[in-house]
């Protein structure tokens, strides 16, 4: 339920303006979705252009369902990771947590979903997207 309500709030924020800024991205290693839902948001909002230079990993990749596509640009440095959510267990390892890994896979967009089902799923595992799958999928930085 909590995620759900993450994600209307995320969404309800998510009103479109212009800005002339850019966003580089040069190496996030991700964190929490519920924060990073509310930055996005104001990412979103704040109408920036962002530029994926570097890795993007975890929670940072939802910037892909977010971000309206247009405003999203890939260099050849950008590598995005991607594993199943999960939150620390009663002995402090990771237990995957499957609402949250499918609040994940609903926010990113339809290729992503698909490219991520062609790659197995979401797992414990991280996988990668980078190169050539990437640069298919969003223009290169000019």
């Amino acid at each position: 339920m909590k995620i759900a309500a993450l994600l209307g709030a995320a969404v309800a924020a998510l009103a479109v303006s212009t800005a002339s800024a850019t966003v580089r991205i040069k190496a996030d290693p991700g964190g929490q979705i519920g924060p990073y839902l509310e930055n996005l948001a104001v990412l979103r909002s704040s109408g920036e252009r962002v530029v994926i230079d570097g890795p993007c990993l975890s929670a940072c990749t939802m910037l892909l369902g977010v971000i309206p596509r247009e405003r999203i640009c890939v260099t050849s440095r950008a590598r995005l990771g991607f594993h199943a959510a999960w939150h620390p267990g009663d002995d402090g390892r990771p237990v995957t947590s499957r609402a949250a890994t499918q609040l994940l896979m609903d926010i990113y967009p339809q290729h992503v979903r698909s490219w991520i089902k062609v790659h197995g799923g979401l797992s414990p595992k991280m996988m990668y997207l980078a190169g050539h799958d990437l640069s298919a999928m969003y223009p290169t930085c000019q």
